[in-house]
C-alpha cells in the first residue's frame, strides 16, 4: 500500500516527517510512503538517518504552503505545492492516501477541489480521537465547516458512526450533539433541528451532550459545529498540557513532593500517554472522495508514524465504500 506523505507539513518538517516515514516503514513493510517536498532536502534527511531502503520513494515539489498562508490562495497560486501535488497524486491512483500536517486549512481546501466531495456528502470534516473514561470516542467537526446546514451534522453523524464502527471497533456506537444542555428544548434553532434530523435517523442517538460529557464518555460519537468543536479541541489540549504542568509544579515544591514524584513518574507518563494526540496519529477529513488525514502542526516523529499507520487501516477497512453505500440507502 502506497502512501503519499506531505514531508514540508508541519512546525518540524522535514526532518520529523522522513523519521515518522522511516518508522512507519519499518513497523509494516507492506506499507510505502511516497514523501513529497524539496527532493534534495528529503534525500539528505533519508542519509542523515541512515535509511537506503526501497519503502520510501520522493516526489520533487518546489512549492511549500505556510502555516499562516490563505487556503483559497495558497490553492490558486501555488499548484507546486507539496500538498497540491500529493494530493494530485492520490487522484491519479498512484497513492492510497494522503497526510500532511501542514496547513489545515489548505490540506482542506485542496482536498475538496481535487478529490471531489463523496456521493451525496455535502461538505467534509475533521473528525478527532479524544480519550475518554470510557475509552476512545470521536469529536467531529473541529475545523473544516464553521457555519453548516443541520443535514451536513446529520451527515458527520453518519461517516463518524462508521468510522466508530470500522477503525475504532466500537459495535453500535452512540452519537450526542453538542449543547449547552441535556434537553431537548435548549439551544439554537439550528441546533434544535439538527436533533429532530438525528432523532429521526438510523443512528443510535442518545440526545444532546454538555461540554461535561465529552470526557466522561457519554457517547461514542459527538457532533458539533467547526467552531465550536475547534475551540473545544484547542481548550482540551492546552489543558491536558497545564495539567501535568500544576501537577509537577505542586510536586517540586518540597523535598517529599520531590521524593514522591519518583515512584509516580511511571503513573506520569502513563497519563501523558492517554492524553497525547501525537498516540492517535492524525485527524481524518470525513467526507471527500480519498483518504485525507491532517496532523497536529507539533506532530513528531512519532505522530507521523501513527497518522501513517491511521491512513492505512481507513485504506484497508474500506471505510468511504461503507459511507457511499449508507448514505445511497437512505
Amino acid at each position: 500500500m502506497k502512501i503519499i506523505v506531505d514531508a514540508m507539513g508541519g512546525d518540524h518538517a522535514p526532518d520529523v516527517v522522513v523519521e515518522g516515514a522511516i518508522k512507519a516503514v519499518k513497523e509494516c513493510v507492506s506499507t510505502e510512503v511516497v514523501l513529497v517536498g524539496d527532493e534534495s532536502s528529503v534525500n539528505k534527511l533519508l542519509s542523515k538517518h541512515g535509511y537506503h531502503g526501497k519503502g520510501i520513494s520522493v516526489s520533487h515539489a518546489p512549492e511549500v504552503v505556510g502555516m499562516s498562508e490563505s487556503p483559497v490562495t495558497s490553492f490558486r497560486k501555488k499548484k507546486q505545492s507539496s500538498i497540491a501535488l500529493g494530493l494530485n497524486l492520490v487522484k491519479e491512483g498512484k497513492g492510497e492516501a494522503f497526510f500532511s500536517a501542514g496547513n489545515t486549512g489548505a490540506v482542506v481546501c485542496n482536498a475538496t477541489l481535487t478529490l471531489g466531495m463523496l456521493p451525496g456528502i455535502e461538505r467534509p470534516g475533521i473528525a478527532v480521537v479524544i480519550p475518554t473514561l470510557k475509552g476512545p470516542a470521536l469529536l467531529i467537526d473541529v475545523g473544516a465547516n464553521i457555519d453548516p446546514k443541520p443535514q451536513q451534522l446529520l451527515q458527520y453523524g453518519i461517516m463518524a458512526e462508521i468510522y466508530s464502527r470500522k477503525i475504532l471497533g466500537k459495535n453500535k456506537p452512540s452519537v450526542g450533539l453538542l449543547n449547552v444542555g441535556e434537553e431537548e428544548t435548549k439551544g439554537t434553532g439550528f441546533i434544535k433541528e439538527t436533533f429532530e434530523l438525528l432523532s429521526q435517523s438510523y443512528l443510535n442517538f442518545v440526545g444532546n451532550v454538555e461540554g461535561k460529557g465529552i470526557f466522561s464518555g457519554e457517547c461514542d460519537v459527538i457532533i458539533t459545529d467547526g467552531f465550536v468543536g475547534n475551540v473545544v479541541l484547542k481548550t482540551s489540549e492546552s489543558l491536558a498540557e497545564a495539567m501535568l504542568i500544576f501537577l509537577k509544579r505542586h510536586l517540586l515544591q518540597n523535598s517529599l513532593g520531590k521524593f514522591g514524584l519518583l515512584f509516580l513518574k511511571g503513573n506520569l507518563k502513563r497519563f501523558k500517554r492517554d492524553m497525547d494526540y501525537s498516540e492517535y496519529g492524525g485527524a481524518p477529513l470525513l467526507g471527500v472522495n480519498g483518504v485525507v488525514i491532517i496532523g497536529h502542526g507539533r506532530s513528531n516523529a512519532h505522530a507521523i508514524k501513527n497518522a501513517i499507520r491511521v491512513a492505512r487501516e481507513e485504506v484497508e477497512r474500506k471505510f468511504n465504500e461503507e459511507i457511499t453505500e449508507t448514505i445511497a440507502g437512505k
